[in-house]
């Protein structure tokens, strides 16, 4: 469990690292707010969320699919299969359930109040991918160790998977400019921050789509792909319509949002 802690922790400092550089010299749209501002807000809720689930679960995704493992959980576990392939399959329905929970967070209301605090940024950068409120992440998790048992996927599939979901998240929130020759290819194969750039428009039809954070493939194959904003990635504006004061927006306003704040128009519910 050590190594695995290793393991994710390297590849979080060295991509974060990495991002940050590449905000700097190549970026996509002109920041509208303080970056300071935003940075302490979001990267204190990062510091919070591993605090909040250390305090609710006793056992972690990759803990438990060892455990399910020995004792022969979830469907993967019922079949004989090459490790290789166990493994492809564990990452890809990982994928896909994640993909599904963001879909959730959409159509329910009591779920979209949590996710509110994600969408509510004003700006669209790396640190937007890491900004959930803390009770949002224990609903993740939950679903996520869910979804581990029930399909028995392999510790390493685990593994893969939670170190490529938090680099992707950095990675498709960053404010990276891609040349579009490269984005056109890229996105057949990993979610870009254009293509998920859409999923933060204030406009509701695009609010509704691009749901992705790995495989871009869910949203085509759902219906729920849409491949450039109406106004274009440097004129479209990032958020929420009825959160647009960023004095509005602090630390403590965020983690009491879900509560008081307005959840204005529920992108499915209403649409």
């Amino acid at each position: 469990m050590k190594t695995e802690m290793l393991i994710r922790v390297g590849a979080f400092l060295g991509a974060f690292a990495v991002l940050a550089v590449a905000e700097l010299l190549a970026p996509r749209r002109r920041l509208s707010t303080s970056k300071a501002r935003r940075w302490f807000a979001n990267l204190t809720l990062v510091a919070l969320n591993p605090l909040s689930v250390a305090l609710i679960f006793p056992i972690l995704p990759i803990g438990l699919a060892l455990f399910a493992s020995e004792h022969s959980w979830g469907l993967l576990n019922q079949v004989a299969l090459p490790y290789w392939i166990e493994v492809v399959i564990g990452v890809v329905l990982l994928d896909l359930a994640v993909y599904t929970q963001h879909v959730l967070h959409h159509a329910i209301p009591a779920l979209w109040r949590l996710h509110m605090v994600h969408h509510a940024d004003l700006d669209f950068d790396m640190t937007t991918g890491l900004r959930f409120h803390p009770i949002e992440i224990i609903v993740s998790i939950a679903i996520k160790l869910a979804a581990v048992a029930a399909l028995g996927a392999s510790p390493l599939a685990v593994l893969i998977f939670e170190v490529a979901l938090n680099t992707s998240a950095m990675f498709n929130h960053s404010n990276l400019n891609i040349p579009q020759r490269v984005d056109r290819i890229l996105r057949l194969l990993v979610v870009t921050p254009d293509m998920h750039r859409v999923h933060h428009s204030v406009i509701i039809r695009e609010t509704n789509s691009n749901y992705g954070f790995n495989l871009p493939w869910w949203d085509r194959l759902f219906g729920t792909y849409k491949a450039q904003p109406a106004k274009g990635h440097t004129d479209m504006t990032i958020g929420l319509a009825q959160f647009r004061d960023p004095r509005k927006l602090s630390l403590p306003r965020l983690l009491i949002l879900p509560f008081v704040g307005d959840p204005g128009r529920v992108p499915i519910n209403r649409h």
